[in-house]
This record gives C-alpha cells, sequence and structure tokens, in this order.
C-alpha cells in the first residue's frame, strides 16, 4: 500500500547541501555545440531525518547546481529511524540500480560509496553499511537510494498494521 507524504517546509529545516555529480552536456545544434552543465545534488537536516534530491542544468556550473539544489528543496523526505542506524534491511530499486541498505552497530559509521554516501550522511544516519547493486550512474543509484529509504517502517506503524501493543512486537 502507498504511503501519502505530505510536502515538506524547505524553510523550517537547516538544509544542508551536498553535490554528487556534474556532467558536462553538450548539444549539436546547426550553428556548432551548445555547452552547458547537469548537476545533481543532495540536499538535508541530519538533526530532523529529511533529506531529497534534485538535478539542475544551465550555461554553467553554479547556475545548474543552484538550480538542483532548489529543485530538491521541492521534494524533501521525512526518513524513519533509530538513534543512530536504520530499522531494519531494505532493498530499494530504480532501473537496473539496486541499494541494499542493512542497519549496523553503534560506531560501525558509514559504510557506503559516492552517491549513497551523499544521501546517507545528509540524512543523518551515522551508522550503515551500504550495498550498490547493479548500475553506477549516480542520478539511478540516488532514485534506488530514495526508494529504500521510503520503504523503512518505524515500529509504531508496524505495531498497528499488525494489531499488537508496542511490547509484543
Amino acid at each position: 500500500m502507498p504511503t501519502v507524504l505530505k510536502k515538506l517546509d524547505a524553510g523550517s529545516f537547516q538544509l544542508k547541501d551536498q553535490v554528487v555529480a556534474i556532467n558536462r552536456v553538450t548539444k549539436v545544434v546547426k550553428g556548432g555545440k551548445n555547452l552547458s552543465f547537469a548537476a545533481l545534488v543532495v540536499v538535508g537536516d541530519p538533526s530532523a531525518a529529511v533529506v531529497g534530491y534534485g538535478s539542475g542544468k544551465a550555461k554553467e556550473v553554479p547556475q545548474a547546481i543552484r538550480k538542483a539544489i532548489e529543485s530538491a528543496k521541492k521534494n524533501l523526505v521525512k526518513v524513519n529511524l533509530t538513534q543512530t542506524s536504520i530499522p531494519h534491511l531494505v532493498l530499494g530499486r530504480y532501473g537496473s540500480g539496486k541499494v541494499l541498505l542493512k542497519p549496523a552497530p553503534e560506531g560501525t559509521g558509514v559504510i557506503a560509496g559516492g552517491a549513497v554516501r551523499a544521501v546517507m550522511t545528509s540524512a543523518g544516519v551515522q551508522n550503515v553499511l551500504t550495498k550498490s547493486i547493479g548500475t553506477t550512474n549516480p542520478h539511478n543509484v540516488i532514485k534506488a537510494t530514495f526508494d529504500a529509504l521510503k520503504q523503512l517502517k518505524n515500529r509504531e506503524s508496524v505495531a498497528t498494521l499488525r494489531g499488537k501493543s508496542m511490547q509484543e512486537l
């Protein structure tokens, strides 16, 4: 059953942005080549467990990053976390990209590469083991990571779905 996500207000969080990828894009036209830059950015507030991603395209890198940050602020997601890790193992999928997120004990740190690390640190996860399977395309890896984060459930919601109390779980 799909969960309805309410829109989060970007102004109420202390968002920090992190550039994941910058790509030089060329469009060939009659008069030659038109150069532009595409940026992929992750924004998040680690203290509030809120994270979002966005992409932007412009003639110059700073404008592309600015557009990507604005886009990321528009699709923020609240992540269900335990104190320092994630509640359970989860596999996120997008295209041919798969991202496995596994809870880790205190002191492990964020064991993740590239795009997944940017999302995990921005979301405020301190201890997690991850494995990116399939594609290395940062766009698809980030979307698979967000798919995994949206699947995370907290203990209260699982208890109510099963019709049991918190102590019975």
